[in-house]
């Protein structure tokens, strides 16, 4: 039983995966290292104490009903499923129209990111509960360029890596906040890549929580032996 649950993950599943091609017909249910791909995480929001509801954004009825037997029973008060859209936004759209009880929390998450652990699950709970949003994020390390095309190449500036991010999920937020940023993404019909964009027209400040872990997100075929790796080598 967890000790003081506050928190609903909508984790999406129905991503269409164009970038894997033919070589796999669903990442997030292709195995790795025995397991399908999706599980991994789902394993963790069951370990972590902050999520106790949770919303599954499915592609179709036949991936749902081989998604079903993954969720871990009695983990969970509440298990909502609910059909994706075209875009990623209309498929966050749908989860957070789907939580039927809302917790003070929402995080949402790619069901295509099998490294995130429980430990920054509730890390990044705890932040949006106290301070509105926050965000797994991880330091630029390389060297950036902004390129801009002329007749003979490229010209180049560099980019001050200290005030960049790579922006990761969960991404967390109070559900108020979300809910009605989202409404009016979905209203507007402005194109928006991730949920943080929802609100930076708000000017509202964001915690970012530092993953000391790899966390990346499976999208070409090439990609798969560098997950079995971690998924091997991860701290357990």
């Amino acid at each position: 039983m967890k000790s003081d649950p506050f928190a609903t993950a909508v984790i999406l599943a129905g991503g269409s995966g164009t970038r894997m091609g033919e070589a796999i017909d669903d990442k997030i249910l292709h195995p790795v290292n025995g397991k399908p791909l999706i599980q991994y995480c789902l394993e963790a929001f069951a370990r972590c104490e902050t999520v106790d509801s949770l919303v599954l954004v499915y592609r179709d009825e036949g991936q749902r009903d081989t998604l079903k037997p993954l969720v871990t029973s009695g983990e969970f008060s509440n298990v909502s499923w609910t059909e994706g859209g075209a875009r990623r936004q209309d498929s966050v759209w749908a989860g957070l129209s789907a939580i039927q009880s809302p917790r003070p929390v929402v995080l949402i998450h790619d069901g295509a990111r099998p490294l995130i652990s429980a430990q920054t699950i509730d890390q990044a709970a705890a932040a949006a509960r106290e301070h509105g949003a926050a965000c797994v994020a991880r330091k630029i390390v390389d060297t950036l360029k902004q390129v801009s095309s002329v007749s003979d190449g490229y010209q180049l500036a560099t980019l001050d890596r200290d005030t960049l991010r790579a922006m990761e999920t969960p991404q967390a937020f109070q559900y108020p906040l979300i809910r009605d940023a989202y409404q009016r993404i979905i209203e507007s019909g402005r194109i928006i890549t991730d949920d943080l964009s929802a609100i930076e027209d708000q000017r509202s400040p964001v915690q970012l929580v530092e993953n000391p872990m790899p966390n990346p997100k499976l999208t070409q075929p090439q990609d798969l032996p560098w997950f079995e790796y971690l998924i091997q080598n991860r701290a357990q």
